[in-house]
């Protein structure tokens, strides 16, 4: 059976958008994260804005990893868009919860959810996130989307913490199944 990774950008107050995170210097520590994510995937699963983020730039880029991350197949969670140019790419289709459940059924490898915070938020409360990996920047930004809605609470076994020379720190966790 497929995992199902959500990968996340996020301030250490935990909000999850990337425009809003203080400003580091990118290195070589979060290039061997990135390899790593992208050596361990088979596909990605993006919801739509995403997925026209990433159409819009990737298919530009040159090099060994843009090639690899190019090629990936992706899924892609929209209930507006109607075609997709960036191949390869499928629109799942139905209720989300349900078209994942299949996908993770699938023989191959992991899946990896990029962003998409609205597609991994849903996920996640339906108990379908095998593995949560985020790159911690460091410093709280006050406001904004969280990843984890307040309210909610989200049992987490830390499997990683590998701290940047950056302050970047990355971080791997296993949801807590509840155990009768």
């Amino acid at each position: 059976m497929r995992k199902l990774i959500v990968t996340e950008f996020i301030s250490v107050d935990g909000i999850a958008e990337v425009e809003r995170l203080p400003a580091v210097v990118w290195n070589d520590e979060m290039n061997r994260f990135k390899e790593e994510e992208l050596a361990d995937s088979s596909a990605m699963l993006l919801g739509r804005t995403t997925y026209e983020i990433f159409a819009g730039s990737w298919p530009k880029e040159a090099g060994d990893f843009a090639d690899r991350f190019n090629a990936l197949p992706k899924y892609i969670a929209s209930t507006s868009l109607k075609a997709l140019d960036w191949k390869p790419a499928e629109l799942l289709r139905g209720a989300l919860p349900e078209a994942v459940t299949a996908l993770k059924q699938d023989s191959g490898g992991n899946i990896y959810v990029h962003g998409s915070l609205s597609v991994a938020q849903e996920l996640l409360r339906h108990g379908l996130v095998d593995r949560v990996r985020l790159l911690s920047y460091p410093g709280a930004v006050g406001q904004g989307k969280p990843l984890f809605p307040p309210g909610e609470q989200m049992p987490l076994e830390l499997i990683l913490a590998r701290p940047f020379s950056n302050g970047v720190v990355a971080l791997e966790y296993a949801p807590v199944t509840a155990k009768p």
